[in-house]
């Protein structure tokens, strides 16, 4: 199938978690994860639709970025676990960073925001498994990064983002989201500008929008298998 057919499935598969849930698909925004991907893909993505995609490196987009400057009105965003010595060139290629889990980090992206004269939207990903192999902030810590991020001038906390342990039965992932929105939903009585809720992926989106997610980030139902550099 195409990608322009796999953007038709997945809107109606969401179409339909939405109508299920009692909410409007409006509500739930489709994110392109083209990680690993080529630049083709993208471009691909585009022509049949998609405006809002996602990356895992910065140095990935960086290249690919020089073949898409004819996309003004795509979105990027950074999704992926961002380096102290990346923020800067982070901040100048991306629209948002959706993984931000220090004040260090989001200390940096405002200083190389503010020199870019932009406003930065940022997600705070926030480890609910524990799994060493996952990134994010300890749910105990959120209230003070969100309290410091409030002080920054160019960077805003906009909402919050999760990655559950993967597994085949997309049931496993539902305390996790649970749990993330309930964590949005009590920062969001101090913080109200903390409304979106990133999570759900291709093997459990539609749970992540029973749950209340409010983006899917999703890659392999999209663009198929993602063949990894040897």
């Amino acid at each position: 199938m195409s990608i322009a057919d796999n953007l038709a499935r997945l809107h109606e598969q969401i179409a339909q978690a939405c109508r299920q849930s009692n909410r409007s698909e409006s509500e739930v925004a489709l994110m392109a994860v083209s990680k690993v991907h080529p630049v083709e893909v993208i471009l691909e993505a585009y022509a049949a639709g998609q405006r809002l995609f996602g990356e895992n490196r910065v140095q990935e987009f960086q290249e690919k970025s020089q073949h898409l400057g004819g996309l003004t009105d795509a979105n990027f965003h950074l999704i992926g676990p961002l380096q102290s010595n990346k923020t800067n060139k982070a901040a100048e290629l991306f629209d948002a960073i959706d993984a931000v889990d220090s004040l260090k980090i989001a200390q940096r992206l405002n200083a190389a925001a503010t020199a870019l004269g932009k406003k930065l939207p940022v997600l705070v990903e926030v480890k609910l498994s524990y799994e060493e192999s996952k990134h994010g902030l300890a749910p105990e810590e959120l209230p003070e990064l969100l309290a410091a991020i409030d002080h920054l001038e160019s960077v805003e906390a906009v909402g919050l983002m999760t990655v559950p342990p993967w597994s085949l039965d997309a049931e496993t992932a539902r305390p996790y989201f649970k749990e993330l929105r309930r964590l949005r939903d009590e920062s969001q009585k101090t913080h109200p500008a903390l409304t979106q809720l990133s999570m759900g992926m291709s093997n459990d989106f539609v749970v992540g929008i029973e749950e209340g997610s409010t983006c899917v980030r999703v890659g392999t139902a999209l663009f198929g298998k993602r063949e990894y550099p040897a």
